[in-house]
């Protein structure tokens, strides 16, 4: 029995719809071209924000501000030894109880090692007068009494012979500078000492930053 011959048409593909033509006037949206990177172009951005954010670090620390550990007992419970803060000194000019660091001349005389900065609170400036009564432990500044709450603790009379004046008039462009420890800090009452020129000034300690318990503003 012969097979039976069958023959199959081609079928043909399957019309595809055409796609949507944009209406005339209708607004069109011009697909962005990608971009090729360079390779390593993202490292190199990033080296170069680094870079930038450790300049602007060094200018800022050399001509603005900078900072400063505390070295000694003198400045008693306000600031404790090795903390570190920060000293802001652009356009600073001293102020009355502003918490200042005079700089390693100052700190040579007082017998502090070498390098080290000296911090102490400011306690009159220019023109004005300091008067000490120790039976009292009272501050007198243009013969008004001072309050003063960040003082460790009540004025002894000092037992170093040079350190036992207790008037003072400042001279003009100087400050008379005393720790918050007032039994343990060499300060303006020293004869030897004195008033400080602001030239020794290097700026106000605004910041305490280590240890982080201690982080805060300085008062």
């Amino acid at each position: 029995m012969d097979e039976e011959q069958k023959t199959f048409a081609p079928q043909q593909p399957e019309e595809q719809p055409a796609a949507p033509q944009p209406e005339e006037g209708a607004d069109t949206v011009p697909i962005p071209e990608k971009k090729e990177e360079r390779p390593g172009f993202g490292l190199f951005e990033w080296l170069q924000m680094c870079l930038c954010c450790i300049l602007t670090a060094v200018l800022i620390f050399n001509c603005f501000a900078r900072l400063s550990r505390v070295s000694g007992h003198s400045m008693d419970n306000t600031l404790a030894e090795n903390e570190i803060m920060l000293v802001w000194s652009l356009g600073y000019t001293p102020k009355q109880g502003d918490v200042v660091v005079l700089n390693k001349t100052v700190s040579e005389f007082l017998g502090g090692p070498g390098g080290e900065a000296i911090v102490k609170r400011v306690i009159a400036t220019g023109g004005q007068t300091v008067d000490i009564d120790y039976s009292t432990s009272t501050v007198y500044v243009d013969g008004e009494p001072l309050d003063e709450p960040y003082i460790k603790e009540p004025m002894l009379w000092p037992s170093d012979l040079y350190m036992q004046q207790t008037h003072w008039d400042i001279p003009e462009g100087s400050i008379f500078v005393m720790g918050d420890n007032r039994n343990g800090s060499t300060d303006s009452r020293h004869e030897w000492l004195g008033p400080i020129d602001e030239g020794y000034v290097l700026g106000r300690s605004v910041l305490a930053l280590f240890p982080l318990s201690q982080i805060g503003p300085i008062r």
